[in-house]
């Protein structure tokens, strides 16, 4: 059956069957659908790709990171579908000159398509999410524009062809 098929109610729970099906699969542990998905796939290719750090899950709390290698190397995972990423919290805000203390030693970005589709994975070091974050006055935090210039700036891992 075609998912254009289905009824407006039967659409609707189909989408929580998934939701819950992702949950049982560990693939999602939120409500946050395009985060957790892209935590679950930068994780998932680091660890399946040869040269790459394995990576395992920080605890379910943690500030700041997500995962973190077998050398104590701290990641934040950021994913996104548009322009921009969420926010990073506990850095200075503008104009405080006194410098930020280290969060982690990456940012992985993973960047999906309005349709959820795998675009390209990039990996940032601290001190180039220091060059390129941004300041988001409304959430009172920074945060990072995705544009031509980070994604030649920094390490590409995986790009769609």
């Amino acid at each position: 059956m075609e998912i254009s098929d289905l009824s407006n109610s039967e659409l609707i729970a189909s989408y929580g069957r998934v939701i819950k099906e992702l949950k049982d699969r560990k693939i999602i542990r939120s409500k946050n659908v395009v985060g957790d998905l892209g935590e679950y796939l930068a994780v998932d290719f680091y660890n399946k790709t040869s040269g790459l750090p394995r990576l395992q899950f920080a605890p379910p709390g943690t500030k700041n990171i997500d995962a973190i290698s077998i050398n104590g190397e701290r990641y934040s995972i950021k994913a996104s579908t548009s322009t921009t990423t969420s926010v990073f919290y506990g850095l200075n805000q503008p104009g405080i000159e006194e410098p930020d203390q280290q969060k982690f030693e990456y940012v992985i970005l993973v960047l999906f398509d309005e349709d959820l589709n795998l675009q390209r994975i990039n990996e940032i070091t601290w001190i180039q999410f220091l060059e390129h974050k941004r300041w988001h006055s409304r959430m009172s935090a920074w945060n990072l524009s995705v544009n031509r210039n980070l994604l030649e700036n920094t390490r590409t891992i995986y790009i769609r062809q």
